[in-house]
This record gives structure tokens, sequence and C-alpha cells, in this order.
């Protein structure tokens, strides 16, 4: 654990976000720490199943390791590759290993803002997630984050260690129950790529219409290693404020970071992505789709090239589907080396009118025809996605009824 001066950190407690509306945090209480304990998902009540499955939670028998934290506490741990996947809460982490003090708060800084301070100052649990040195995991491993009471401030500390030249998919989903919408959920999640390693992390999020959700996630990634960050919201929300920091630290290091958002009238959505270039040879691309249906959208991107023979894409695409809301694209690159290559490029839009009459020609409605063309600019918007994503961003899709 990084050495942290206690008195920086609790001033950083009347530090805002430096993105997003300015949340509250006092007027929410802390969730259990001790919620019920779900011995099997299948066994689960059929409200909490449905809630889980929303978000991309399905059976263990297609995951290779599963964890749900109810409010502040771990409710199930299961693990189907132990001999090369460890599952734990780091809690248990932290005092099964004394090394593991050596990656808390190494990647992100209590001191960023209020919701790391709040979530550094009483300790909080979250998961830990650690493959072992040359494992290839066969499945993904599943984790979900609810909110089941109302007022209620979930903050959990994550922690992922990929070591040398092992390789996973981690599929995270955060909900609400329908009776704790006005909640505040803060996840911080610090990732760690050692050389040669994989991880696709991908979040699918679906909250309610209150809700204030404050993610805080950083990797770094060493030589060699690839990471890719995909990130799903397409249910309303209150405000939901996201800026995921990649640094990639070793020569040849590579990052993807995937966006695809829906702002709804009401909704107040800021996401994007930073990746700082920082060995030679690296490469990152940051893709944004987000769709405006009367909310307030915010797609930020940010490069930086600190290194020579960089390479960087950053792309920002909006539709505006109704009057009345917000969409903002912005576009940032940073560099002080000749010798790198980062290009950008924003648009922001409707649907032509000549596409929704052509496919009214074959015989949709309007509104089956618009719904056709945003569910292609969606699905078709990501490449490379495993199949087991996909089906989920599918579903995703038909639930957001996006053609109404």
């Amino acid at each position: 654990m990084q050495k942290q001066d206690s008195e920086a950190v609790k001033k950083a407690l009347g530090k805002a976000g430096a993105y997003g509306e300015d949340i509250d945090i006092d007027r929410f209480e802390a969730g259990t720490r001790n919620p019920e304990a779900i011995d099997d998902i299948a066994d689960a009540d059929s409200s909490l199943r449905e809630t889980m499955s929303h978000v991309g939670v399905t059976s263990e028998e297609e995951r290779s390791g599963t964890i749900v934290f109810i409010d502040n506490g771990m409710s199930h741990c299961s693990n189907r590759e132990q001999e090369g996947v460890e599952i734990l809460s780091t809690r248990q982490a932290f005092e099964k290993y004394d090394w593991v003090k050596d990656y808390m708060w190494n990647a992100m800084s209590p001191e960023k803002d209020k919701y790391t301070a709040k979530t550094y100052l009483e300790e909080s649990d979250g998961y830990f997630i650690r493959v072992k040195e040359g494992y290839k995991a066969r499945h993904p491993v599943q984790t979900c984050m609810l909110i089941k009471r109302n007022k209620t401030l979930q903050n959990l500390h994550n922690i992922i260690i990929m070591e040398e030249g092992s390789s996973l998919e981690i599929i995270t989903g955060c909900s609400t129950t329908h009776s704790s919408g006005d909640s505040l959920h803060v996840g911080v999640s610090e990732i760690y790529l050692q050389d040669d390693s994989n991880l696709q992390f991908s979040m699918i999020h679906s909250w309610g219409r209150e809700t204030s959700v404050r993610p805080r996630t950083a990797a770094t990634i060493g030589k060699g290693a690839s990471y890719t960050n995909n990130y799903i919201l397409l249910n309303p929300v209150g405000s939901l404020q996201s800026y995921p920091v990649s640094s990639l630290n070793g020569e040849g290091a590579s990052c993807t970071f995937n966006t695809m958002c829906l702002a709804e009238k009401g909704s107040n959505v800021d996401t994007g992505g930073i990746a700082v270039l920082n060995a030679s040879g690296t490469n990152a691309q940051i893709m944004s789709r987000s769709i405006t249906k009367g909310g307030r959208m915010i797609a930020r991107g940010r490069l930086v090239g600190n290194a020579p023979g960089a390479k960087a894409h950053l792309e920002c695409r909006s539709l505006v589907l109704e009057d009345g809301g917000m969409t903002l694209a912005i576009p940032e690159l940073e560099t002080s080396v000749a010798d790198v290559e980062m290009t950008h490029e924003a648009a922001v839009g409707k649907i032509a009118r000549d596409q929704i009459e052509y496919l009214m020609s074959r015989g949709l409605t309007e509104d089956e025809a618009i719904g056709m063309i945003v569910r292609g600019f969606l699905a078709g918007s990501i490449e490379g996605l495993p199949q087991s994503l996909r089906k989920e961003i599918d579903e995703a899709i038909e639930k957001a009824n996006l053609g109404s």
C-alpha cells in the first residue's frame, strides 16, 4: 500500500470530482457489510436473479467464477478454475497475502476526489481477482455489484492482477433493485497487467432514474500486454461520471476503450477514457458511440503520447433522437514528442431521413426502421467483442426500446 498523508486524504473529502455534477455524499448511508449469503445464483430469489440477468450475470456453468456484492458486503463467491484464477474479497486477499499491500492505492490516488477519499478512509471491501503466471482462463469471470436499499452509499475497492503471460475476460454487471433507485455507487478499481498478459474488462450498467454513479478505474499495462475496457449503459440513470485511465508503461503495450451509452430524458451522462502512452511502440484506441433521447450526454477522450513510436486514435460519434437534450464530444490529443502518430474524429447528428424511408419501403414501420438503424449504430460500433458479451449487448439494446 502506498504511504498516504491521512490529513491530505481527509481534506480530499471536500474535493468535488473534476467532471460531472457534484454529489452530496453525506445524504447517503453506508451500505451493510453483512448482506444475506447466496450459496448458488440459481437459488437466489426470482427478482434478484432477474436484476442480475439484465447486467450479464448468468448461469455459473458458463463462467470461470462468480462474485456478488450486495451493498458493501460480499454475498457470493465461487471459482471453477482454482488452478489458475484466484477470486477473493479485497479484505480476504489483504489478510492472506502480505504483498497485496504493494498494489493497494498504487494505480489510483485516494486524494483524487471525495469518492476515492471516502473509499480509502473507510477501508472499503471489494473483489480481488488474480490470474496466475501463464494461465489462460477458459471462460469469463463474472462480478455483480448490487445496491438493494434506498439512500445507500455503495463504495467498493477492487483489485485485478494479471500475472505475466496470463489471459482473462471479466464481465461486471452493476445495478439497483426496484426499491433502491436514489443511491450512490462508487467503485474504485485498480488493474495491473504484467508483461504479455491480456485482459478484457467489460462493464454493463443498469441503474435507477435517480441513481448517482461514480466509478474510478485506473490500469497500468506492462510490456506487450493488451487491455480492453468496454462500458455499456443503455438504461436511464440519474447522474453518471466515468473517466478511466490507462497507463501504457511497457514497450508494445496496447489498450482499447469502447463506450456505448444512452442518455434518456432526465439522465446526466459524462463518460470517456484516457490513455497515456509512456513507452515506445505503444498503441491505443478510444471508441465512443452515444445516443441522446432528451438527456445530457458528454463523451470525452484524451490521448497523451509521451514516447516515440506511439500510435493512437480517438473516435466519438453521437446520434440525437429527440430535441431538448444535449450532446457534447470532447476529443483531446497531447504530446511533446515528435515521433508519434495520433488522430481523432468526432461526429454528432441525426438519422438520415433517406435511411428511414428506404427501410419503410421494405415493409417496416417508422419506429421499426429507426430501431434497426440505432441498433446497427450501436451493435456494429465495437469490433472484436467476445461472443459472450455480444449476446448481453444485443439483449440490452432490445430492452432499451430505441425505436420508440
